[in-house]
């Protein structure tokens, strides 16, 4: 049975380098659960270790833990097919090639730039990415926007007549026993990212747009404890969920619905990340887990050598999972 020393060596290091201040992580390995917390929470405005029950902010995390399986139980009770027009729910989108399916998988080539896209409100900005226009890379390319993700989030709302943020809270997150992901976290509960006019984030989304949409953003926005994910990759382990162990575009590297695939993009593990330093490796055929949670946009947004051993540690995970 994989135990992950290396794997864990390499987390480890990433703290004792001060690559991050802190790491929540566990793995999952059959029905065995083992969890690790080590280094601090903040450096700034003053250090405070780490105890491991702390909410972290699960940035893009969010996606497949709340807008994918809202979205996949709505394709499963017939509410809504992934073959359907965008526009059929949203009639301000103008390209009619578009279907759900592109909008999960990344396909949908929707690109462009938003003209002070920070300094807009929620509907201006909802209405702004309505209109942005469908590249060359439709259908052809997986493309990692926030966009499809947001769209799939106001599609939910149409359904439910709620905020999908909501939605999220009541047909996911509470059905599933995930404790304390919350989108409404006690900031004293959480661990901070960077500084946003010179005043320190703490239990507010690190994403622009997650501040700007609030309750109607369906890509960014939840935060959740070590023991949620950790419960939420459990879940993604059992039979029903094999269905997403697979390459649904015909591309290569291809993508399955909402989840990047991993290795090569074959199949077999499941991967996800959130850009303030959290990510997701779950493996089916060894029925393996990984979940990695630390604050590496702290007190620095900008840190590319997370990036690079985030690579190297999910490396080790796929090789020790063996």
């Amino acid at each position: 049975m994989a135990n992950f020393e290396e794997t864990t060596a390499q987390i480890i290091d990433l703290v004792n380098k001060q690559v991050v201040p802190g790491v929540s992580f566990g793995f999952i390995n059959s029905a065995q659960t083992s969890r690790f917390v080590y280094g601090n929470k903040q450096w700034v405005p003053e250090i405070k270790p780490l105890k491991g029950d702390e909410l972290h902010d699960l940035a893009s995390l969010t996606k497949v833990m709340g807008t994918v399986p809202l979205i996949l139980q709505m394709v499963d009770q017939k509410m809504i097919s992934l073959d359907d027009p965008v526009q059929k729910y949203l009639p301000k989108f103008s390209d009619d090639r578009v279907k759900l399916f592109h909008l999960i998988t990344h396909t949908s080539g929707i690109k462009g730039y938003i003209p002070n896209r920070d300094a807009l409100n929620c509907q201006q900005l909802i209405d702004a990415l309505l209109k942005l226009p469908v590249t060359d890379t439709f259908d052809k390319k997986v493309v990692y926007t926030d966009t499809g993700l947001i769209f799939l989030g106001l599609i939910i709302e149409q359904f439910y007549k709620m905020p999908v943020q909501d939605a999220i809270m009541k047909y996911v997150v509470k059905p599933m026993g995930l404790k304390d992901a919350t989108f409404e976290p006690d900031p004293e509960c959480c661990v901070p990212t960077y500084p946003v006019n010179n005043k320190m984030l703490f239990g507010i989304p690190n994403d622009p747009k997650a501040r700007q949409l609030g309750k109607h953003c369906g890509s960014a926005g939840m935060f959740a404890t070590l023991d949620d994910v950790l419960k939420f990759a459990g879940e993604m382990l059992k039979p029903d969920k094999e269905f997403l162990y697979h390459n649904y575009t015909k591309l290569n590297p291809g993508r399955s619905l909402g989840w990047d695939i991993k290795p090569d993009g074959s199949g077999h593990v499941i991967f996800h990340t959130g850009y303030t330093g959290e990510f997701l490796a779950v493996d089916y055929q060894h029925q393996t887990a990984m979940v990695v949670m630390t604050n590496r946009v702290h007190p620095h947004q900008y840190n590319q050598i997370f990036l690079e051993r985030r690579e190297t540690i999910l490396n080790k995970f796929l090789e020790e999972s063996k």
